[in-house]
């Protein structure tokens, strides 16, 4: 395990095991995948992770996880009293966090470079890194915060631009401004991310059928999931499943 400290932060490269017991500790942290996928459940909350999806760990949280196969994560550990970036306010507020191109792609960079310039890591990328997850994360005062959480709810519905724009109750002009001032993306991309994940879930956790699990999660057919998930991960969802089932 590479183990970088400078000042009150701490970045570390980790690997996960099938061991559940539950620890607590009195510094915030990151679980950022580069590979594999880990549950982990925090308070109660459980989410599966992978490299397009992160979580926080608000301190003194209790939390958990397992992983069975292969996986590895970027890792930040940053002492309670160092929480002085402003993205840390809303970070804490969500537990788990959706990994948007920018913040995949530093936290690949950062992946790879983890054995040269290590110190620059910490010094001057982890604060980039906050920067781009807090774009990807709703504000608490955000006009968007009941439309995320409707479509969170329930991804498979019809939705498209028009109808999140009607149940925000805002014009498709204001909708498409909010997204890209609050997440820095597009709603049309931002919901094609919340689908895939539904999908992926269901891919590793069920039985259900592909083509079932497509419709279900909003896609149009079997072959949409399969584009959308291939452009993401480079699997399909078969081999998305026999990688991830039972993790």
């Amino acid at each position: 395990m590479l183990d970088l400290r400078v000042m009150e932060t701490s970045l570390h490269v980790r690997s996960y095991g099938a061991d559940t017991g539950a620890d607590r500790h009195a510094y915030a942290q990151l679980v950022l995948p580069l590979g594999g996928t880990v549950l982990l459940d925090i308070e109660g909350r459980q989410d599966r992770l992978d490299p397009l999806r992160g979580a926080c760990v608000a301190p003194g949280a209790w939390h958990a996880q397992c992983a069975h196969g292969p996986n590895e994560s970027l890792i930040l550990d940053v002492d309670a009293d160092a929480l002085s970036h402003p993205a840390w306010d809303r970070l804490l507020e969500r537990p788990f966090m959706p990994l948007g191109p920018g913040a995949r792609k530093l936290v690949e960079f950062m992946g790879v470079m983890r054995t040269q310039a290590a110190s620059a890591l910490v010094q001057g990328w982890v604060p980039l890194l906050l920067d781009t997850l807090a774009l990807d994360a709703p504000r608490p005062a955000s006009r968007l915060a009941v439309l995320l959480a409707r479509v969170e709810a329930e991804p498979g519905l019809a939705w498209t631009t028009n109808a999140m724009a009607k149940s925000a109750g805002l014009s498709v002009s204001r909708l498409h401004a909010l997204f890209r001032a609050e997440l820095d993306t597009s709603p049309h991309a931002w919901l094609r991310d919340v689908r895939l994940a539904r999908a992926r879930a269901w891919l590793a956790d069920t039985s259900r059928p592909i083509a079932e699990i497509a419709l279900a999660a909003g896609f149009s057919d079997q072959t949409a999931l399969t584009r959308a998930l291939r452009d993401a991960t480079g699997m399909t969802p078969g081999t998305y499943r026999r990688a991830n089932a039972g993790r």
